[in-house]
């Protein structure tokens, strides 16, 4: 394949999956679609974080644009889909910030606190969260979706690298 036309295929995907991590991102600052949580300061650190916005959103889309310096770009795209899977992962791990106890009024991260047992592998744990409502299953949902597009992400920056490293060496296949 010639290094242009992998060039103008893998720039739209990259696009793509950029836009998506970004939307995801933002999501998660809005648990069940309501502001208030965000305005009283009820959302986790790597929720707040924005790494698909920063991470798996600009960064990537610097790479995808059509004309751009494929070796100037291709390593922010890969370094901030690098950095997006880390939070995410992290995010992911350590479970949404949520009210939990009936006799105090705080937001915790319980599953933090309950390493025994992981609570992505045990739904029945889900319930322990009260406010917001669905809030283990929203965080869950956006935080696999930022994994998985941040590892669609970094393949494809690595195969923009290659293609502009090929590029370079063999040239663009430019009037062939």
């Amino acid at each position: 394949m010639c290094v242009g036309k992998c060039s103008r295929i893998v720039g739209p995907c990259l696009l793509v999956l950029g836009t998506l991590s970004m939307a995801a991102s933002i999501l998660l600052l809005f648990p069940a679609g309501a502001s208030k949580y965000l305005l009283e300061g009820h959302i986790s650190s790597h929720a707040k974080a924005v790494p698909g916005v920063w991470g798996g959103g600009i960064a990537v889309s610097t790479a995808g644009y059509p004309g751009r310096v494929l070796l100037s770009n291709g390593p922010l795209a890969l370094l901030g889909a690098a950095a997006c899977f880390v939070l995410s992962g992290v995010g992911l791990t350590n479970g949404p910030l949520c009210f939990y106890n009936t006799t105090d009024i705080l937001y915790l991260l319980p599953f933090l606190s309950h390493r025994a047992e992981n609570y992505l592998y045990s739904r029945r744990t889900w319930n322990i969260c009260m406010e917001p409502e669905g809030i283990v299953s929203w965080h869950v949902v956006l935080f696999s979706l930022l994994l998985l597009t941040s590892v669609a992400e970094m393949v494809l920056a690595l195969l923009q690298i290659l293609n502009g490293c090929l590029g370079c060496l063999c040239g663009f296949c430019e009037g062939k």
